[in-house]
């Protein structure tokens, strides 16, 4: 899926986009508090070339309830913080999501709202992602590919634009470190649209998630 997408993107005049390499790491730490009831605390840390350094780094909570086997609801926060050439303001965000995962399938709607200093907007996001999982021998090892699209359903003064705004395609393999420790490990493929006369931008990353799971729902962690 990412290599699809990134020949596609490819084959488009060298003029029409910028280009990004990127690193991006990401930690979770999943804490049982009660029957079908678990807390996930998240950081993130994403690097970039033409940023300078660390751009971007998130953290926050989710709190996740599992409403059937497979399903769960979730709802958190993130504090969003920007530096080196990422001149964008700090911000706070709330979230909502469901997650359902069947068999080799897991699927997750997000929705995102982004409150910024520069107004009272709220800036919402919808998120829908969809991961296959392949496994690989006994031991745990499994390989995927994963979708994420952005769709901004309204405008705001501090920058937000509606409408289509980028998508994300990963792939990449998993790779248990004992009972409670997973890592994925692979290769995001990110592209933002042209809009408002800018340029579109294609960002490649090595991408590392590192879940430490000491609970037993078995609803899967999807990536940010």
């Amino acid at each position: 899926m990412a290599a699809l997408a990134s020949a596609v993107f490819a084959a488009l005049p060298a003029t029409a986009q910028q280009e990004d390499f990127q690193a991006w790491e990401q930690l979770n730490v999943v804490l049982p508090v009660a029957t079908g009831v678990r807390v996930t605390g998240e950081q993130i840390a994403r690097t970039s070339d033409r940023q300078g350094g660390i751009y971007t780094t998130e953290y926050g909570v989710l709190v996740g309830v599992q409403i059937a086997k497979g399903i769960e609801l979730g709802g958190g926060y993130r504090r969003v913080g920007f530096f080196n050439g990422n001149t964008g303001a700090d911000e706070d965000r709330l979230r909502q999501q469901i997650v359902i995962a069947r068999g080799r399938w897991a699927g997750r709607l997000r929705l995102d709202e982004r409150f910024h200093p520069g107004g009272r907007e709220i800036g919402f996001r919808i998120r829908p992602l969809l991961r296959y999982n392949v496994p690989v021998g006994r031991q745990g090892l499994s390989l995927f590919a994963s979708h994420e699209s952005f769709f901004l359903p309204n405008s705001t003064v501090w920058g937000q634009r509606a409408g289509y705004e980028r998508m994300r395609n990963i792939a990449g393999f998993t790779v248990p470190i004992g009972k409670a420790v997973s890592t994925d490990i692979g290769y995001l493929n990110q592209y933002r649209f042209a809009r408002d006369g800018e340029r579109p931008q294609m960002d490649h990353a090595v991408t590392l998630q590192v879940t430490v799971n000491l609970d037993k729902l078995g609803v899967t962690l999807l990536h940010d």
